[in-house]
């Protein structure tokens, strides 16, 4: 018989613990997150290391930057509808095991292909990794305050993770060895899969319709013939018969994939989710920060090691200044603007920043200082891509149901794979043919090249600020006015029993 005096035994529901385990949830994702993003650099800054180690070519060392971004970008739609399937935690286990896995192969290369076979393991983890990893934190925050927070620390971990990489890939390559650019991932992983262990319930997942075969092979074949194409055009030329190829049959694959995707039952993509006009500009902002970034992280490292002789350490030190103002902005715009105003004035207002910042760096000459020509103009950038990525990436996943959160998601970061690519390839072939155009009838001296090199560099800075330009015009005009509803964001439990 019970007392008076007997204690109330009260049962947590999934969604109480949830909220209470919330923010060690946002440290495991971040975790995961901040390993993905800046294995795009820290990677890059080891590879003269590694090729004079396992003696590849120069034209075999574009491809250990390629065929991590073939994998990652084709198959990142796939991740979202796999991820779905089989539960986020899941995925996110799976995703992190894999990419740990692949990095401790690629650190035990002894020859490309063992490297380069790496590389592509990596890129189909995290094709599973990185949908997974913003379905959880769209599902695990939706209170509209704590959302703001959220994802203003995830914004400023996608806006600064290159920046860390450099640093980190410095440090290690000029320290220890180029090999552990690929085993500090498995730090990264460890945490984060223990911290998913402990923190994450065991789900089935929450989209158990039969695969869209169609909309799955199309999508796939589709998006890794863009990504060729762009890719190829940076060994080639905008001419060549295989980047006009790739470019074609990207073209009709992906035409394809969009008309079956509107008849599917079960489409991989449901068109619904694009459907929304805040979640269209959100992911144009993403395609266009993922181009105009490119621009100023390849450059200004071409820029700081070659002509102001910076060692690849203090070429990363050079870029904090820049992740301390995205940190102070990502925070500002969506915890203090986001609330009240909403996306369309932050985003186009981050873009024209973010411009500012390039055309003011257009004006570097080899006699150019860190403090007097970089330095500012880096601060400037930083300011304006965190009004870019914290918003972005909170109002391209607001609002989706979710059965959705996992193609959303993978959505946000196909557009940044696609963008990056993009960028890379098109402001390396005009940089290249600007540095061409400058040494015709001048000699070939010293003088003259190192001023032909920093031309080009400027020549990507200009078209970076004028792709920033177009993209805050058209996010001003795609986005609606006004803060987000209270209610848009859905929630998902998502804690451990």
């Amino acid at each position: 018989m019970r007392t008076g005096n007997d204690p109330v035994v009260t049962i947590e529901t999934d969604t109480q613990r949830a909220h209470r385990r919330r923010w060690w949830i946002l440290v495991v994702l971040a975790i995961s997150q901040l390993m993905v993003i800046l294995d795009g650099t820290i990677v890059n800054i080891a590879l003269p290391t590694a090729q004079h180690a396992l003696g590849f070519s120069n034209a075999d060392r574009q491809w250990i930057v390629t065929a991590y971004s073939l994998a990652f970008g084709s198959l990142l739609l796939l991740g979202g509808r796999v991820s779905d399937y089989i539960g986020r935690r899941n995925a996110l286990i799976i995703g992190l095991a894999g990419f740990a896995g692949a990095s401790a192969f690629g650190a035990a290369a002894q020859n490309f292909t063992m490297l380069v076979t790496a590389r592509t393991i990596q890129g189909v983890f995290g094709a599973l990794l990185a949908p997974a990893v913003l379905a959880l934190l769209t599902t695990t925050f939706t209170d509209p305050s704590e959302r703001g927070k959220a994802f203003a620390i995830y914004g400023a971990v996608g806006g600064g993770g290159g920046a860390i990489g450099l640093i980190l890939g410095g440090v290690l390559t000029s320290y220890a060895s180029w090999r552990w650019t690929l085993l500090v991932n498995l730090f990264f992983a460890a945490v984060a899969i223990a911290g998913a262990v402990l923190l994450l319930k065991r789900d089935r997942g929450v989209d158990h319709d039969p695969l869209d075969v169609r909309g799955v092979l199309s999508v796939t074949a589709g998006l890794f013939a863009l990504v060729y194409g762009f890719s190829h055009v940076e060994t080639t030329s905008w001419s060549n018969h295989y980047t006009l190829g790739s470019f074609a049959l990207a073209a009709i694959l992906l035409s394809y994939f969009f008309r079956v995707q509107s008849t599917a039952k079960y489409p991989v993509l449901p068109l619904r989710v694009l459907a929304d006009r805040n979640r269209g500009g959100s992911l144009l902002s993403m395609l266009v920060a993922g181009l105009g970034m490119f621009g100023m992280f390849l450059f200004l490292t071409y820029y700081l090691q070659t002509t102001l002789g910076f060692s690849a350490v203090r070429t990363g030190i050079a870029f904090l200044p820049m992740i301390f103002s995205i940190t102070i902005t990502a925070q500002l715009s969506n915890v203090v603007f986001m609330p009240r105003v909403g996306p369309r004035p932050l985003i186009p207002t981050g873009m024209v920043m973010s411009a500012g910042g390039l055309f003011w760096l257009s004006h570097l000459t080899i006699h150019s200082t860190y403090l007097g020509g970089v330095l500012f103009p880096l601060i400037v950038i930083g300011l304006g891509v965190g009004f870019i990525f914290a918003p972005g990436f909170n109002t391209a996943t607001l609002g989706v149901e979710p059965h959705d959160a996992g193609v959303a998601s993978a959505m946000v970061n196909t557009a940044q794979q696609v963008g990056g690519s993009v960028g890379t390839a098109l402001l390396n072939t005009l940089a290249a043919s600007a540095a061409t155009t400058f040494m015709v009838g001048k000699a070939a001296t010293t003088f003259n090249k190192n001023t032909a090199a920093v031309h080009s560099y400027t020549t990507a800075f200009n078209v970076s600020a004028f792709i920033f330009l177009g993209g805050a015009l058209a996010t001003a005009m795609i986005l609606r006015s006004g803060a987000p509803r209270v209610g848009e964001a859905r929630e998902v439990p998502v804690a451990a029993h």
